[in-house]
């Protein structure tokens, strides 16, 4: 759920990076402290660092930026995967984040953030200092001058004379307020300030020295999940005053529920149709309470206050705190908020690069690994999806949540899965017990609630990645049996399933009911892709049975490609094209339109470029998609989501050269090292995670697998240390801004000249070395041996056409429920296996049990065929009659176009003749029917009159029509006379 990010018209717009030390001096980008963003600065090529390895990554990261331009980021204190993240709000508050760098002042530093998720969400218990009268209302003005940051710290000095410094652990948080000498000096607590609301909120005075409460909010996006955040908060002086006062609470995210046809705009993620369950009341009450504290600071102006946070108890909330600071010394929990960001940023050591590059880099990095977040407390205990508390499995050291499914599958996960790997499998464990919970894996959940936003079933690819990158201590059995059963059986997760398995697409006038289905086309790709991740991990774990099964199914994506166009396109539920489609239109597709989705094959781009017409066809169609990085024309965003694989594709057809370009240009024009220097959202630390892959010289495209594309590196050197313990090294010699083009590669020594990682790179490690250079060499990994590989699987059937008499719903031949009759076909003689003779020529029913595929719906797929002297098709067509042109190709590679075409399977409810070229081969008296078991329509099987080949030649395969006019073309069978 990303904005698209503009592009500088002349030229980039930079800020030259400066840390902060007291008394708020300017000193040079070198000097040790926070950072934060100052004046305009030279181009980057201009400003070289030495060529040595970062001593401390975590000093380089800027968290200003993607604080503007909606890439809703925080840049407030925060520990790696922590619960906690204490920072500044601003009025205009954008979605998560909270912050917008722009404003001018502060409405609260709150104690959960979540990075630039696309609906408002978080931002609870915002605490402020003020002086004076009361008023829970009240705002702080501050200037940027004033402020500094740095992973684990946020500093600011505001307007009204305060110095507000915080700091975290995993799951609290520390403060440090310096007010001036007076006897009002206030903290509020908004508690009904929550980002998107609070139904309830509650403040109780514990002692002088110590307050606690807890606030219920979520209705993410609109969709009605609710959680409690308890807090417990102790202070090193005891309040004079305290009390609760009268607030205007915050309006929450209003529920839509609109229709699945209704189109999304982009950024704009709503809720179509229903969710399951009672929605959590939102509805904006009168008034709330607010908290606040009194401190007389005439003697002493320094305020330090400790939090902990829990979303199981107040109980937990006081553990977390006495657990993870013990004492009052805010200098060593900032240093030792500090030192984890440094040892985890640290697993990759960059050389050379210029400076605001090295700093865009480890900000990216850092993005990357703020979420997902621990939820569970130091005594173990976290709250399940099914609104019960639970405790940590045996063998994992925390529970984590906050899954933003659709966005981070791409690229996030596997870069958590390799450098936090330990984290990863706690991460998929967790996941495996939201299941074990609920009957249902976390698609898009907030804290301990799912809220259905966005499509596909990405726990597929999520915990495919999550084992492909390392992280391996889950419970993996578990895993896969209940991915398997959320892929075959229709669930709340993948609404439209039936479809899929049914006809192979999900029809653009289907019937979903829940939960938030829309946009079918992308909606099919998302679950082609969830089905292939699920097929690698079956394969890892020894089922190659379920491996085929699903990387057959992930094939799906042919039904949806349109040969005549040359793109991805809706078609409804009886075969026929979608009207009025257009490539830039986003009806029918989830926050894009086709040029950005019909790319989306990324387990197969072989067969992409190969149904297209070819590589050249697909470089073509590349060349045009990508003649814009954000948008325009409708051409590729990589401010989004679904875009983020294009650039990467040129690997695939031999044109490594333009990969390497086209990502250097998307560094360079989008990213920046100032506030709005982030391509759009943040997305929970997907875009980031694209920018870190890309300036290593490499991105994970296939998902569920350790495979990598290759681009070429931004920097001299990266050692990366890999889950194993070994080290994965990129030099890139000759590197620099200009110089993105591989010249020449070895691995470890040896000439490398493709363009992949090395197969077991991630895992034992190894040296890869460039040659970079200025101009492209187009011959560097441009031979076919040499692209990543691609994953065809070996489709047959594509539809679901018979139905057992107590089985009608298993099948769907005509889109709208109805079948043939497996037991009406036995009784005309027709069995699995069987033999069936029309025409004089001798069909073979598919051998396939009822309720499973069993039928080509025509759409080019290349059936196998060995036969010569003439050759006849075997099927129907439903809302018919139907024709197409197929195609003959012998074993000489000579070709033979023939004529397709099949009478309506009811013959239209009996009202029409069959056509002239058909001959009945079977009648049935009636159909079934998935919503009355039988239907008295007659129905029919059809042969074609056979047509003569080519005289001496053996048949070796036949295209089927590509360009049938109108309703489903279904082949069941192909014969060959015998000449």
């Amino acid at each position: 759920m990303t904005r698209s990010t503009r592009l500088r018209e002349n030229g980039r717009t930079r800020l030259l990076l400066a840390r902060v030390l007291p008394p708020f001096r300017l000193p040079s980008v070198l000097a040790v402290g926070a950072l934060m963003v100052g004046v305009a600065s030279a181009p980057a090529h201009a400003t070289a660092v030495t060529a040595a390895p970062v001593k401390d990554p975590a000093a380089l990261v800027n968290p200003f930026i993607g604080t503007s331009h909606a890439a809703d980021d925080f840049p407030g204190a925060d520990a790696p995967f922590g619960m906690v993240q204490w920072s500044p709000d601003t009025p205009h508050r954008p979605d998560g984040g909270g912050y917008e760098y722009n404003d001018s002042s502060i409405t609260g530093f709150s104690l959960t953030h979540i990075a630039g998720p696309g609906c408002r969400a978080a931002g609870d218990i915002p605490v402020l200092p003020t002086v004076g009268a009361v008023d829970t209302g009240a705002t702080d003005s501050f200037s940027h001058t004033h402020e500094s940051a740095s992973p684990g710290s946020y500093s600011v000095a505001l307007d009204n004379g305060v110095k507000t410094e915080l700091t975290a652990t995993t799951r609290s948080g520390m403060a440090r307020f310096t007010f001036p000498a007076t006897d009002r000096a206030n903290l509020l607590l908004k508690l009904t300030n929550s980002q998107n609301g609070d139904t309830d909120a509650q403040f109780k005075v514990v002692n002088s020295k110590e307050v606690r409460g807890s606030v219920t909010s979520g209705n993410f996006c609109g969709e009605g999940n609710a959680y409690t955040v308890y807090f417990d908060m102790v202070f090193d002086q005891p309040f004079q005053h305290s009390g609760t006062a009268l607030a205007t609470p915050t309006a929450t995210t209003p529920r839509t529920d609109v229709s699945a046809s209704t189109p999304e705009a982009p950024n704009k993620p709503v809720l179509h149709g229903v969710v399951p369950g009672a929605a959590h009341p939102f509805a904006v009450r009168a008034g709330g309470s607010d908290g606040y504290v009194t401190f007389d600071t005439t003697t002493h102006r320094t305020i330090q206050a400790k939090v902990g946070i829990s979303y199981v108890s107040a109980a937990g909330a006081v553990g977390n705190r006495t657990a993870e600071n013990h004492g009052w010394n805010f200098a060593q929990v900032s240093g030792a908020a500090h030192t984890a960001w440094k040892s985890l940023l640290g697993r990759v050591r960059i050389t050379g690069g210029t400076a605001e590059q090295q700093t865009v880099f480890y900000t990216a990095l850092y993005h990357a690994l703020l979420h997902p977040n621990v939820i569970s407390d130091t005594d173990r205990r976290y709250p399940g999806f099914d609104g019960k508390p639970h405790t940590v499995d045996k063998g994992h050291g925390a529970a984590y949540a906050n899954y933003s499914g659709w966005d981070v599958y791409r690229s996030q996960a596997q870069l958590e899965a390799l450098l936090a790997p330990a984290a990863a499998s706690d991460t998929a464990q967790s996941m495996v017990d939201d299941y074990r919970q609920t009957g249902l894996f976390p698609k898009w959940s907030e804290n301990n609630g799912e809220s259905y936003v966005m499509v596909g079933d990405p726990a597929d690819e999520i915990i495919a990645d999550y084992y492909a990158f390392g992280a391996r201590n889950f419970d993996t059995a578990a895993a896969l049996k209940g991915l398997i059963a959320e892929a075959t059986a229709t669930n709340n997760n993948r609404p439209g399933l039936n479809y899929l398995q049914q006809l192979g697409r999900l029809p653009s006038n289907g019937k979903y009911g829940c939960c938030n289905y829309y946009g079918p086309a992308s909606t099919t790709l998302e679950y082609n892709s969830a089905d292939f991740a699920l097929s690698a991990l079956a394969g890892a774990l020894g089922h190659t049975a379920d491996q085929h099964r699903f990387a057959d199914r992930a094939q799906d994506w042919r039904n949806l490609f349109d040969h005549g166009s040359g793109f991805v396109q809706p078609r409804d539920a009886s075969g026929t094209w979608t009207p009025g489609f257009s490539p830039t239109s986003g009806k029918n597709f989830v926050e894009g339109d086709s040029w950005q989705y019909t790319p989306m094959v990324p387990f197969n781009v072989h067969g992409l470029a190969t149904a297209m017409g070819g590589d050249a066809a697909l470089a073509k169609f590349l060349d045009t998609d990508l003649s814009s990085l954000t948008g325009a024309g409708g051409y590729t965003n990589l401010g989004n989501e679904p875009s983020l694989n294009i650039p990467w594709e040129y690997d695939y057809i031999g044109l490594p050269y333009k990969t390497q370009r086209v990502v250097r240009q998307v560094q360079d024009q989008i990213w920046t090292a100032d506030p709005s220097g982030l391509a759009g959202n943040d997305d929970l630390g997907e875009m980031s995670s694209w920018y870190v892959w890309s300036a290593l010289g490499m991105y994970p495209e296939t998902p569920g697998t350790a495979d990598l594309a290759l681009g070429s590196p931004l920097f001299t050197r990266a050692a990366i240390t890999l889950p194993s313990g070994h080290t994965l090294t990129i030099n890139g010699t000759g590197a620099a801004d200009d110089a993105p083009y591989v010249q020449s590669a070895t691995w470890n020594g040896t000439a490398w000249n493709k363009a992949h990682a090395p197969d077991g790179a991630l895992g034992a490690g190894g040296t890869l070395t460039y040659v970079l250079g200025t101009s492209a060499n187009p011959s560097w990994a441009a031979d076919a041996s040499a692209a990543p590989r691609s994953y065809p699987g070996s489709p047959t059937y594509t539809g679901v056409g018979t139905s057992g008499d107590t089985a009608a719903a298993s099948a769907n031949f005509d889109g709208a429920g109805y079948s043939y009759s497996t037991h009406a076909l036995a009784a005309a003689g027709v069995t699995p296996g069987g033999k069936v003779t029309a025409g004089g020529v001798s069909f073979t029913w598919p051998e396939v049990a009822p309720g499973a595929r069993d039928n080509y719906e025509a759409n080019g797929q290349t059936v196998r065929v060995s036969g010569s002297g003439s050759i006849s098709f075997l099927g129907a067509a439903n809302n018919g009659p139907a024709s197409g042109t197929a195609t003959v190709t012998y074993t000489d590679g000579t070709t033979q176009s023939v004529p397709l075409a099949f009478s309506d399977w009811t013959l239209s409810a009996g009202a029409a003749t069959p056509l002239a070229d058909n001959t009945v081969a079977v009648t049935m008296p009636y159909r079934n029917d998935a919503g009355t078991v039988s239907d008295s329509t007659r129905t029919y099987v059809f042969a074609t009159t056979p047509v003569a080949l080519a005289p001496g030649k053996k048949v070796s395969d036949v295209r089927l029509p590509s360009d049938v006019n109108s309703g489903g073309l279904h082949v069941f069978a192909i014969g060959c006379g015998t000449g």
